[in-house]
């Protein structure tokens, strides 16, 4: 299958580089419109259409083009898998703060209970020492 393909495009593409080579000779003099037509096998309106066609062709091929890489091209469903991960990597961001802050209100009463604690058994170590300094 693909020899077969390949034989109609090498054809089409010899037959177009014989009508390049026929237009570039209309074209540089060597050869009149009528005479490309007659060794084209078409009118001499087809070869003109083909002629108008190939230069407007040329033309645009040698257009600046935008520097730069091309833009990818969008693809809708790959757009709304990128959202939706945004959106969860900013909930998960969310998600961790939360945790973070509820330990560290957890953590809030163990250490005002701690520090109590501290102040307390340092008063009581203070009054048994003045009391041993009484004494």
């Amino acid at each position: 299958m693909s020899r077969q393909k390949r034989r109609p495009e090498k054809a089409q593409k010899e037959r177009a580089r014989q009508r390049l080579e026929v237009i570039f000779k209309v074209r540089s003099g060597q050869m009149t419109a009528v005479q490309a037509a007659e060794s084209l096998g078409v009118s001499r309106k087809t070869y003109y259409e083909w002629e108008n066609r190939a230069l407007n062709s040329m033309l645009h091929s040698l257009e600046d083009g935008k520097p730069g890489r091309p833009p990818s091209p969008v693809d809708p469903e790959k757009e709304s898998l990128q959202q939706k991960v945004n959106e969860l990597e900013k909930e998960l961001i969310l998600a961790n703060l939360k945790l973070d802050v509820q330990e560290l209100l957890r953590d809030l009463p163990e250490a005002r209970a701690t520090k109590e604690t501290t102040r307390e058994t340092s008063r009581t170590r203070s009054k048994k020492n003045n009391r041993t300094k009484k004494k």
